[in-house]
């Protein structure tokens, strides 16, 4: 299923902005879409000199992952293990290692091979998810090469009266026979502002077009409290306390054989939680403001590979990475023309796992093998940003400073455990520049160009040691941080009928980290190995497209009708091996119509065709990356919105029928040879109430 998005998509663009007229006004369109993430205070995504996603969750979304929201997004895509419940978002072809992903503006580090972190949080208690696509590290740090996700739950607001406002969403499907639902509840006074939030759900095996995937389905709950408290006019305080627990999650892609090729191991977590703890203070302090933060983010995994020859866990793992960190930011109006944020950043990330395995393979003694004790990593930044508003020009400049520190006590275990040689220091400069023209609300062209670096995690840092995947990995705590460069180019426009984005990007990333399989085994156990290790040199150029028309732009009889639709075109090579970069998203165009406005009926169908992945990382993967073919599947929602809910602000019933024809494919980025869910129908109900 050949497709050539780039060129199709920047016509597509062009041909809406040509279609609609112009306001010949350089003046923001009249819906504006707010986010944080990109310039780190609020801001509209139009004056933002880069591509920035803003995506909501629907009622429907009850027992969708949070990682599945990024299927299907311009640019965007998801990396699993096999399961319903890990979806990793993955940014111009850019793993989790490279993205930094934040809650509430709070960083959640987490060295954990398997399972996705982006699902560590409840859809049904976000109020949005935003996506910055390329380097973010100016304003975040480390690990930012891909870009920002960050997940946002409710803000306590304050009211001149008393008021109370909340939501409920359930569903129920037939692919999996899920039962999912979530609350909350928002009330506010002059003086005080609460959110508080519930959400569960239960999933079984989902189903294919070949049969159930065993093993697939998961539990979880969640919980958050937020309170606000103004101390006065210009001060605030407020608290942030959440928690999400998963419980019997496998991961049914990392089968692997088992020792001594007996069998099988699959990983798999009986127990995983989030919990997060922060204290925000805001003030306005001379003629800026300042905000200052301090918070502990942890997750507790307990990691397992059950042999079933065995019928027992080969290998447990119990590990807890605990994230300590405080923000200071003062924002500063300058003449009329500058906003100038200065900003302290820091935190350290501790784990000590302690895993046990049964040696030899066939004994009944479980013998610790630790891959490393006491990892820690510190990091302290330092920026200097500053958004220059000349009228029709908006001007983004940035610089930071890291220091980044990595250490343990000891790494591997066994005869060649080491405790020395472990401590390294990297300091990175980071910088930034954007500049974007308003023609109108319709055309605004843009140009971006930064970079951004990754310092190595524990695992790739520290990890000497046999894993569940069946593999030995060789750590390097002397591995040197990967430093990217990337210029975007691209253009946006936003008016109350249509809206849409395109970009193309080029990015070169030097000392790029990767676990190579070697070919080799290991001389004690004989098991294959992986080494971690910098490559010389990446590159990754692409573009990306989406948009959204009501037709009545172009006919007033079309009504509420809309059409929407996004492209992503992708590369990735490895130039030390002079090959594709190993797993790169296949090049993918969704198109969507339907009515899904006002009191009545409401319905959309979409198609996502996804192109065969032939580019395989043969030598880099030892021949493990597989080829998928191309795809497409038909997605179909009926809805009913009630013109008179009652006691509610709005109410709505929805059936969705994904995957419609049942089509047999598998997600290029999934692990293993496991089939995607085939023909599922999901029924939900969304409704909200007060203000």
């Amino acid at each position: 299923m050949p497709l050539n998005p780039p060129r199709n998509t920047c016509l597509l663009a062009l041909a809406i902005a040509a279609t609609l007229p112009a306001t010949g006004s350089a003046e923001p369109a009249a819906l504006q879409e707010l986010v944080i993430t990109a310039k780190g205070h609020e801001a509209d995504t139009l004056d933002t000199a880069r591509a920035v996603e803003r995506l909501a969750p629907q009622p429907r979304d009850a027992a969708t992952n949070t990682g599945d929201l990024f299927r299907g997004q311009p640019g965007l895509a998801v990396q699993g293990d096999g399961g319903a419940w890990g979806g990793n978002p993955v940014l111009r072809g850019l793993r989790k290692e490279s993205v930094v992903m934040m809650v509430d503006g709070k960083r959640l580090n987490s060295a954990q091979p398997k399972g996705a972190i982006a699902s560590l949080a409840a859809l049904s208690l976000l109020d949005s998810v935003e996506v910055v696509k390329g380097p973010g590290s100016v304003l975040h740090g480390t690990g930012a090469l891909g870009g920002a996700i960050n997940l946002r739950t409710p803000e306590p607001a304050f009211s001149a009266r008393p008021e109370l406002s909340g939501r409920l969403n359930a569903s129920t499907g037939s692919v999996d026979n899920h039962l999912a639902g979530g609350a909350l509840v928002r009330a506010s006074s002059q003086d005080h502002g609460l959110v508080l939030g519930a959400a569960g759900k239960d999933l079984d095996d989902y189903d294919t077009p070949d049969g159930d995937v065993a093993n697939s389905g998961y539990r979880s709950n969640s919980w958050l409290a937020r309170y606000a408290y103004r101390l006065s006019e210009d001060q605030t305080l407020s608290v942030n306390l959440q928690h999400h627990a998963d419980r019997d999650v496998w991961y049914p892609g990392s089968r692997k054989a088992g020792p001594g090729g007996n069998g099988s191991l699959t990983i798999h977590s009986p127990r995983q939680e989030r919990t997060l703890l922060a204290v925000d203070y805001d003030a306005h302090l001379g003629p800026g403001t300042l905000s200052a933060s301090l918070y502990r983010q942890e997750v507790d995994r307990q990691i397992r590979a059950w042999w079933d020859l065995k019928a027992r866990n080969q290998v447990r793992n119990d590990v807890t990475f605990r994230t300590d960190g405080g923000q200071l930011n003062y924002l500063l109006p300058l003449a009329d023309h500058h906003l100038v944020t200065l900003g302290l950043d820091s935190w350290e990330m501790t784990a000590d796992p302690k895993r046990f395995t049964f040696k030899p393979p066939m004994s009944d003694s479980p013998v610790a093998n630790s891959p490393f004790r006491d990892g820690r990593i510190r990091s302290h930044g330092i920026f200097l940003q500053d958004d220059i508003d000349l009228g029709r020009w908006q001007l983004q400049l940035g610089a930071r400073y890291d220091r980044v520190n990595g250490d343990a006590r000891v790494m591997g275990n066994g005869p060649g455990a080491r405790n020395e040689g472990l401590d390294n220091s990297t300091n990175t400069l980071s910088w930034s520049t954007g500049a974007l023209y308003h023609v109108s609300a319709l055309i605004n062209p843009y140009v971006h160009l930064g970079t951004a670096y990754r310092a190595p995690d524990m695992r790739e840092r520290f990890e000497d040691a046999s894993r569940g995947d069946g593999y030995f990995h060789k750590g390097n705590p002397q591995l040197d941080p990967e430093k990217s460069t990337t210029l975007e180019l691209g253009l946006k426009g936003r008016t109350p009928t249509a809206r849409y984005q395109v970009a193309a990007f080029y990015t070169r990333i030097d000392d790029y980290i990767a676990g190579r399989v070697t070919g080799a085994h290991h001389p004690q156990n004989n098991l294959p190995l992986k080494q971690t290790e910098n490559l010389n040199e990446v590159t990754i150029y692409g573009a990306e497209a989406g948009f959204s028309l009501a037709l009545s732009a172009l006919n007033e009889s079309a009504g509420e009708l809309a059409i929407d639709g996004s492209a992503t075109w992708l590369r990735g090579t490895n130039e030390q091996d002079d090959e594709p970069l190993y797993q790169m998203p296949a090049p993918e165009l969704t198109v969507g119509i339907g009515d899904w406005q006002g009191p009545g009926l409401r319905w959309h169908t979409q198609v996502r065709a996804v192109a065969e992945q032939d580019r395989t990382a043969d030598r880099f993967s030892n021949h493990t990356e597989l080829a998928t073919p191309g795809y497409a599947t038909l997605d179909l929602r009926l809805g009913w919105a009630f013109a008179n809910p009652g006691p509610f602000t709005n109410l709505e019933l929805t059936l969705a029928a994904n995957n419609l024809l049942d089509k047999r494919y598998r997600e290029h980025l999934t692990e293993g040879n496991i089939l995607a869910p085939g023909r599922g129908f999901v029924l939900s109900l969304g409704t909200s109430f007060g203000h």
